[in-house]
């Protein structure tokens, strides 16, 4: 039989006639644990959220990874590349790919009569993925692009058609500069989105990838670059590390070559790379998020420390009798730490309970609203990993318990004499 566990069961379930003084400074670092694991979890929640949804959003634009010319780097005018179906085929096969899509980019004007507005048009083709923009189209529709025919269709944002007074159905014009000489295209608004990143819905807009093609004096099977979708986020790094390592072996003879008879070096880089401010700004929120839980900790082993230390005090006279019954200083030490393991174990199991229940409700009703324009979303985003909560528990499970140690040294400097006396 384990003897430190059924004592401290007795304790535990039994002493209800005791400890008084113990019993309040208990329940404070029970709720204490409670109300920082809660704060834990909602923290971790809302940092997940927050870098899901805006990674969503930016890969959304832009995909996990880019193929583009060698020399565009983030041109608005980049470079044409020659549709290579050896390569596209290679990277669809990469472990992780989702997707492989076609695009191009070019800048230019929407006039209306009152207004203009500088955009940048983004050619898609047939295979574009609309997975991220059905679910952000806030009026109209999609448009179909065909292979065999050019759409004169056209989605842009809700700030584009504020700015310039423009709805769905309506018609403008947009002006482009090609070789010196001045271009114009007519398009017809099918819909209208809004993702709440200003950065791209101020500018962006998306049309038939051929109506770039022809701007550019491009064939058909010209382009600006490939955009590859992964089905994991933390793929990203080694997935274009291979992806790199395909583009040498297709055109080992391109790189640092201007001959125009051979094919241009094609280079492959992630959404970080392209938008590294913004990533950086996401993985603030994890040093937050660090210092957050850290302080929860310290309130907690802070906690536990002083009710343990009150209850070893408060039966300092059961303590003696143990030990002149036989019991040694590892025996007695146990009792206590199975019992602060019982303490912090409620402590655990009401602060999941507070911290999952407010995140799931979060999540149901969006009740915590925030201002789009600074935080890029309308409420705040919870996104709850179950390997985190799980860990973050035993973590501060461990954490406590380890610390619990040092105070429990106090039982080895009790004798049996002094407890009968101090009794």
């Amino acid at each position: 039989m384990n003897t430190p566990l059924f004592i401290a069961k007795r304790i535990i379930f039994n002493g209800s006639e005791h400890g008084r003084i113990s019993r309040p400074i208990v329940k404070i670092a029970i709720w204490g644990i409670a109300l920082g694991m809660a704060v834990m979890i909602i923290t971790l929640g809302v940092v997940n959220g927050f870098q899901k949804e805006i990674r969503e959003k930016v890969v959304g634009f832009g995909a996990h990874i880019q193929v583009t010319n060698y020399d565009s780097n983030n041109s608005l005018e980049p470079a044409a590349i020659t549709h290579n179906k050896e390569l596209v085929d290679k990277i669809s096969k990469i472990t992780g790919v989702a997707h492989i899509q076609r695009y191009a980019i070019k800048a230019g004007i929407i006039r209306t009569d009152d207004d203009l507005l500088g955009v940048v048009l983004k050619g898609i083709g047939s295979d574009f993925n609309w997975n991220f923009f059905a679910k952000n189209i806030v009026q109209g529709t999609r448009f179909t692009v065909s292979d065999s025919g050019m759409s004169n269709k056209i989605l842009i944002s809700r700030y584009i058609a504020s700015k310039l007074k423009l709805h769905v159905g309506d018609k403008f014009k947009m002006y482009f500069i090609q070789d010196r000489q001045q271009r114009q295209r007519a398009f017809r608004i099918c819909g209208i989105y809004e993702t709440g990143l200003e950065g791209f819905d101020n500018v962006m807009v998306f049309a038939d990838i051929a109506h770039v093609q022809k701007l550019n004096n491009w064939d058909t099977t010209q382009l600006a670059g490939y955009e590859v979708l992964l089905d994991n986020f933390k793929k990203m790094d080694p997935i274009c590390t291979r992806i790199k390592d395909e583009l040498v072996r297709l055109y080992p003879d391109s790189l640092g070559r201007s001959d125009s008879t051979i094919t241009p070096a094609l280079q492959a880089r992630t959404i970080r790379e392209l938008n590294p401010q913004l990533f950086n700004w996401l993985d603030f929120t994890d040093t937050n998020a660090e210092i957050i839980i850290f302080l929860m900790l310290f309130v907690a082993v802070i906690n536990m420390t002083s009710a343990l230390l009150i209850l070893i005090l408060e039966r300092t006279n059961m303590i003696g009798l143990l030990k002149a019954m036989g019991a040694t200083n590892q025996n007695v030490r146990h009792i206590f730490l199975y019992n602060a393991a019982w303490l912090i174990g409620q402590g655990l199991l009401i602060g999941n309970a507070i911290g999952i229940g407010i995140s799931l409700l979060q999540q149901q009703t969006h009740f915590l609203k925030l201002d789009q324009e600074s935080y890029y979303v309308p409420w705040v985003p919870i996104h709850l990993d179950v390997l985190e909560i799980i860990g973050i528990n035993a973590l501060t499970l461990g954490i406590c318990l380890l610390v619990l140690l040092i105070p429990s040294l106090i039982i080895s400097r009790i004798t049996p004499v002094k407890a009968i006396r101090f009794s």
